[in-house]
C-alpha cells in the first residue's frame, strides 16, 4: 500500500490507488506459494494486516466431515509464526461462519451481540465480516474478520475482501490441481513397479527356471527350448511395456497366450486351457489400459491351481462390444476351501490384487473399467467353477 501505511480503526476509507496496491501486492505475493498453508498464512499475515484489521481467521472447508477448519490467523489467535491458538472446527450451518459457508454469501454483521448465530472464539467482538473463498460456485473456505467496535466494517471492506478471496480461490485451485497430478504420478509409478514385481516375481522366475531344468535333466530338449522361448518372450514383453499406460490389445492377448502356454507346459497334465479371440481383436488400432490383463490371468491360474479338483481347465474369451473389450474367464473345477492351510511361498501377499489395480486405475486415470465375478456349480455337488468378467475401454494410443 502507499508508503506501506497501515490503517486502523477509525481511519478514512482507502483510496482507489491503495485498494489497487493491496490487490497487486497479494497477487504478486502468492505467485510463488506452492502449498495451501503458505497461501493462507500469506493472506492472513501479509495481506489482511495491510488493511488495518486487528483480527482475521482463514478457514478451509473439510467437505468429507462437513466442518470449517481454522488454517491461518492474524491477531490474538496467532501467538507465533504459523501457529493458531486453540484452533476451532465449526460445522456447516452453525454460527455466522458456518452459515456463510453453507450459503456461499458474504455477510457484514454490525452488532454481533444482537445476532444469535455468533460464536465466541478467543474473545467476543462486536463487528464481523465473513467472506467465502469460492471457485466455480463451490466454497473452498472463508475469510472471517472481527473488530471490537460496532459497525466497523464497510461495503468497501467487503469489496476488497471479496476480490482477495477470489484471487486466493484461483491460486488454491491451481495448487490443488498440481498436487493431485503429482500424487497421481507417484501412485501410477508405484502401481507400475508393483505390477512388474508381480509379473516377474522371484517365485514365478524360480518355478520357470526349475521347469527348464526339469526338461533338460529329463533329456527333453524340445520341451526345454519351447519353455525357454515362451519365458524369454514374456520377460521381454513385460520389461518393454511396464512403463506404458496404454498398450496394443493384440500384443496383450499374445502375452496372455504365451503365459497360458507356459503354465500348461509347467503343470503338464494338471492344467489345460482354451483361448478364443473374436474377429477384429488383432486390429492394430485397438488400445487398452495396461497393468490389468497379466495380473488377472495370473490370479485366475493361481486360484485354479490352488483350489484344484482334478485337472484344472481355463477358458478365456475376448470380444469387442461397442467401445469396450470384453473378457470372460471361466476356470475349474475347484473345491472351495481346499488346499494347504499355508502355501510354501505366499508371494502374492505383497502384490496388489488385480481388482485393486482396476480400482486405482479408474481413480487415477478416470477409466471406466468394470469387473464382476461369480461362483457357478460344477459337475457334482462338491465341485464349483469360477467366472470373472472384465470390460476395458478402448483408448487412444499414448502420444
Amino acid at each position: 500500500m502507499k508508503n506501506n501505511a497501515h490503517y486502523s480503526a477509525g481511519s478514512a476509507a482507502l483510496s482507489l490507488e491503495e485498494l489497487e496496491e493491496t490487490l497487486i501486492y497479494f497477487s504478486t505475493s502468492i505467485f510463488g506459494k506452492n502449498t495451501e498453508e503458505d497461501i493462507l498464512w500469506d493472506l492472513a499475515k501479509n495481506c489482511i494486516s495491510r488493511l488495518g484489521f486487528v483480527d482475521c481467521v482463514v478457514y478451509l472447508l473439510d467437505e468429507a466431515r462437513g466442518l470449517l477448519v481454522q488454517k491461518a490467523a492474524l491477531g490474538p489467535k496467532n501467538p507465533q509464526r504459523y501457529e493458531i491458538l486453540d484452533p476451532m472446527e465449526i460445522p456447516l450451518g452453525q454460527g455466522i461462519t458456518g452459515h456463510v459457508a453453507l450459503t456461499g454469501q458474504a455477510e457484514i454483521i454490525s452488532d454481533t451481540s444482537a445476532d444469535p448465530r455468533y460464536i465466541v472464539d478467543d474473545e467476543a467482538r462486536l463487528s464481523e465480516l465473513c467472506v467465502p473463498i469460492k471457485a466455480d460456485g463451490r466454497v473452498l473456505g472463508l475469510i472471517d474478520s472481527e473488530h471490537p467496535e460496532k459497525g466497523y466494517f464497510t461495503a468497501q471492506h467487503l469489496r476488497i475482501l471479496t476480490a482477495i478471496a477470489s484471487i486466493c480461490a484461483n491460486k488454491l485451485q491451481r495448487v490443488r490441481a498440481e498436487t493431485g497430478r503429482e500424487e497421481a504420478r507417484q501412485l501410477m509409478n508405484e502401481l507400475k513397479a508393483r505390477a512388474l514385481r508381480a509379473q516377474l516375481s522371484p517365485h514365478f522366475v524360480f518355478n520357470a527356471l526349475n521347469a527348464i531344468q526339469h526338461f533338460i535333466t529329463a533329456d527333453n530338449k524340445e520341451m526345454a527350448i519351447r519353455f525357454l522361448s515362451l519365458f524369454s518372450k514374456l520377460i521381454r514383453y513385460h520389461l518393454n511395456n511396464y512403463e506404458k499406460d496404454v498398450v496394443l490389445l493384440g500384443k496383450e492377448l499374445d502375452m496372455l497366450e504365451w503365459y497360458l502356454r507356459l503354465q500348461q507346459l509347467r503343470y503338464e497334465e494338471r492344467f489345460g486351457y482354451r483361448f478364443e479371440r473374436a474377429p477384429g481383436l488383432v486390429d492394430g488400432q485397438v488400445y487398452v489400459p495396461s497393468l490389468i490383463l497379466a495380473s488377472l490371468m495370473e490370479f485366475a491360474v493361481e486360484q485354479s491351481m490352488f483350489h484344484q479338483a482334478g485337472m484344472s481347465r481355463l477358458f478365456l474369451s475376448a470380444s469387442l462390444e461397442g467401445r469396450c473389450v470384453k473378457l470372460d474367464v471361466l476356470y475349474g473345477p475347484i473345491h472351495l476351501g481346499s488346499g494347504p492351510e499355508e502355501r510354501l511361498v505366499n508371494y502374492r501377499e505383497e502384490f496388489l490384487p488385480w481388482e485393486e489395480q482396476v480400482r486405482l486405475l479408474n481413480r487415477i486415470k478416470g477409466y471406466e473399467i468394470t469387473t464382476g465375478s461369480e461362483i457357478l456349480p460344477g459337475d457334482n455337488a462338491t465341485e464349483y467353477k469360477a467366472r470373472i468378467h472384465l470390460s476395458l475401454p478402448i483408448l487412444h494410443p499414448d502420444p
